[in-house]
């Protein structure tokens, strides 16, 4: 039987409980590019991510989608439609070979109600979704397109092994997938970024895209954001 013991929302469980909660659980291989969880899905489960990697995307009707992120190892999602029966809000795709757990939602809800110390991880991991929402939308409701796209380069990059001043995403971004998360288009992403390099502030490297001045981006973000 499968363990729920890499997944660390469980690690405080008892043994015996975890065991049982794992019994009434699923695990199911999914391949890169294939759908998790489609946008409207009446299904009420939660879904724990054991290997691989998936995205989040919010789809309208009209064909337009934004990316509100990723997620990996030992994460999950899907908790909304267990916790209020709604249907699903968000599509989910896997972005590489994905291992998933998949909790029934009458165990998810058991769970909440007796691991008091589960039900308080929940509630902070949902203050934390709730303040980066809170940033995204500040940021569609002030920022011009190209002040969200130098926000979300700061976001998705990490510091530079050997620079700290420095900040890189590896691998780097493409473009179409930049302006998803921004609610852009990609001319306008590709137009921006063309311009940073030119004026030295972003460097293409091998496997990397290399942020040479944070400071002045934060710069630009803070004006932007007092006018």
């Amino acid at each position: 039987m499968e363990s729920l013991s890499k997944i660390p929302l469980f690690k405080g469980v008892e043994p015996a409980q975890s065991e049982r909660y794992a019994r009434s659980c699923i695990w199911k291989d999914y391949d890169a590019n294939e759908l998790v969880i489609d946008v409207d899905d009446e299904t009420n489960d939660v879904r724990f991510i054991i290997s691989g990697r998936v995205r989040i995307i919010l789809r309208i009707a009209v064909g337009k989608e934004v990316i509100l992120g990723e997620m990996g190892e030992g994460e999950f999602f899907g908790e909304i439609a267990a916790i209020d029966g709604a249907t699903r809000s968000a599509n989910v795709t896997a972005l590489t070979r994905s291992r998933i757990c998949i909790m029934p939602q009458r165990i998810f809800l058991e769970i909440l109600r007796t691991e008091p110390d589960i039900s308080m991880y929940v509630l902070k991991m949902f203050a934390a979704r709730v303040r980066a929402l809170n940033l995204r939308l500040g940021e569609h409701s002030f920022l011009q397109a190209k002040h969200r796209l130098y926000a979300e380069l700061l976001r998705l990059s990490r510091p530079r092994t050997g620079n700290p001043s420095q900040r890189s995403i590896s691998p780097p971004p493409i473009q179409r997938e930049l302006a998803e998360r921004i609610g852009s288009r990609r001319e306008v992403v590709s137009r921006e970024l063309n311009h940073l390099e030119r004026e030295g502030h972003v460097q293409k490297a091998r496997g990397a895209l290399v942020l040479v001045n944070v400071n002045e981006l934060q710069r630009r973000i803070s004006e932007a954001l007092e006018e």
